[in-house]
């Protein structure tokens, strides 16, 4: 294929549309490959773990959660250094790079034999995840033009949370009528998919020559980027504290059968893509503002959910409003990162994941610390609304940070409340 030198701007409205759906696929892909697990995580105990669930089921599905874990993990690592040390390749060679590495972790993840191997293949299936969204994220952005930033960041986030309407259920649905190892395998089949949408749609795009790692790692001095790591990985671990145990909450707590499980996943993410959309135009308006009310109505939602999870129409309620106020967060986190780092867009694109990962970690980690010492499955909705209420006041110090500092006369150009209108 020849290379498109001329750049985006001589695009036709059909070719970026193009362009973006086939980033958006690649978002598809990683929404099934993360969070399938979790409406499977029964079959993954059960399977990969008898020994223990033999001798309780709660235990062997709280251990099965180290896959979630593990993978969160595998999203921190790769993110900032694939971010770093590729920023000057081409963007969409390295996209392709990427969505073949993605087909090739998520095959190993479906044939590997036992807990260990399949645990070390989920982290490093998941290493280039927050190199992708970040990446085509700043190849959306570039093609939406200026001051679209937030909404070219949600139409490639859209993908994740389609994926959590449309192709978590239904491979949740095939690993149930299955086997989880099938369901892997369908998902390495939307990342072979990917990469040949990638290959015909997106543009060529140079990387940025003036990159380099060491540039690119200068976005850890500055204490803003800090902050925005801690509040997308504390804040949005109350998230994922309650949706990495969603199906024996389900089952256990409400009381359905296991086959209305993918319903339960349809909910969430039908509010997922609903407040990614939102959020995106959000904080195009305001960063400070959007972030301020996601929050407060991600614990809002919490406590009502933790309430009434024993009834049926309190769990799709809930489900549903939690996905949508925690997925508003994500393209406002991922603008504010973009905004503090300054000249490390790569990286800063980048970890974005990295922050929400270790929200997955940490908030599947607490959530099943919780659930082994006997508290149940309404436990980790508690714990996810302390992990909520912490990222609200991170938030409140970090923009206090940014008035302080114009307070004494410094120039702070992104803490005007609004996105800068900047084509990255």
């Amino acid at each position: 294929m020849t290379p498109d030198l001329s750049g985006p701007t001589t695009l036709s409205p059909a070719r970026v549309r193009f362009a973006l759906l086939a980033l958006a696929l690649g978002g598809f892909g990683i929404g099934s490959t993360e969070f399938v697990a979790m409406g499977l995580l029964p079959d993954l105990a059960l399977d990969l773990l008898p020994g223990i669930h033999a001798e309780s089921a709660d235990a062997a599905n709280a251990t099965a959660g180290w896959i979630i874990s593990a993978y969160a993990l595998g999203v921190v690592v790769g993110a900032p250094t694939i971010a770093a040390v590729a920023a000057r390749w081409p963007r969409k060679r390295l996209l392709l790079a990427l969505v073949a590495a993605f087909t090739i972790g998520t095959v190993a993840s479906a044939v590997l034999p036992s807990f260990g191997l399949v645990l070390a293949a989920r982290f490093l299936s998941a290493l280039p995840h927050g190199a992708y969204f970040g990446i085509a994220s700043l190849v959306a952005a570039s093609l939406m033009g200026p001051g679209k930033r937030g909404r070219g960041v949600a139409l490639v986030l859209s993908g994740l949370t389609i994926a959590n309407v449309i192709g978590v259920p239904a491979i949740t649905w095939l690993g149930q009528a299955t086997s989880w190892r099938v369901a892997y395998l369908a998902v390495a089949a939307i990342f072979a998919l990917t990469f040949v949408a990638v290959a015909v749609a997106v543009p060529w795009q140079p990387g940025d020559p003036a990159a380099s790692v060491r540039r690119e790692l200068g976005a850890f001095t500055r204490p803003q980027v800090w902050f925005a790591i801690a509040i997308g990985a504390i804040g949005f671990g109350g998230f994922f504290a309650m949706y990495s145990y969603i199906a024996p909450l389900a089952t256990e707590v409400t009381g359905l059968a296991t086959a209305a499980v993918p319903l339960v996943l349809v909910a969430t993410g039908l509010g997922m893509t609903v407040g990614n959309l939102v959020g995106g135009r959000l904080a195009d308006w305001s960063v400070r503002r959007t972030m301020y009310l996601s929050f407060a109505a991600l614990a809002a939602s919490l406590a009502l959910l933790a309430l009434t999870a024993q009834f049926a129409a309190g769990l799709f309620v809930g489900a549903f409003l939690i996905g949508a106020t925690s997925s508003a967060l994500a393209p406002t986190i991922q603008t504010r990162l973009m905004d503090v780092a300054r000249d490390s867009q790569s990286i800063a694109a980048a970890l974005n994941h990295s922050a929400l990962n270790i929200g997955n970690s940490l908030g599947a980690l607490l959530g099943g610390t919780v659930i082994a010492a006997g508290f149940g499955y309404v436990a980790p909705i508690w714990v996810g609304l302390v992990l909520t209420i912490a990222g609200i006041g991170l938030a409140l110090c970090s923009f206090a940070m940014d008035r302080a500092l114009r307070g004494r006369g410094v120039h702070v150009p992104y803490a005007t409340g609004a996105t800068p209108a900047v084509d990255v």
